[in-house]
């Protein structure tokens, strides 16, 4: 390999990390709401994943059926994960985007 092109390849590794920060940055300070039972049970997540609220209805609160209740709980989070991971992803492709990575990305996941 020729010294410009191993200067090339460090410039596009140094631009992608970079991006990768800034996307890391810009994704925890997002937030995703995810909703079950009709809007009667919401979540709020991170946009790196992390649960930071969870909004009861209160006609749940006073119900008597708490297995309802958690599945609801894990049915809203599920929800708002999977909103995370698209977004996610479509960050990445953004990231990505214009630069020669010789064999692709081939399932590179996020360090998040």
């Amino acid at each position: 390999m020729m010294k410009g092109q191993i200067a090339g390849l460090m410039k596009q590794a140094q631009q992608m990390q970079t991006r990768m920060q800034e996307m890391q940055a810009k994704l925890e300070a997002m937030e995703v709401e995810g909703a079950a039972g009709g809007g009667m049970v919401k979540v709020k997540l991170s946009g790196k994943g992390d649960l930071r609220r969870v909004t009861l209805d209160p006609a749940l609160v006073t119900a008597d059926e708490k297995e309802v209740l958690e599945d609801l709980l894990v049915a809203a989070h599920a929800d708002a994960k999977q909103k995370v991971e698209a977004m996610m992803a479509e960050e990445m492709q953004k990231a990505t985007a214009g630069l020669n990575i010789p064999g692709g990305l081939g399932g590179l996941k996020l360090p998040f």
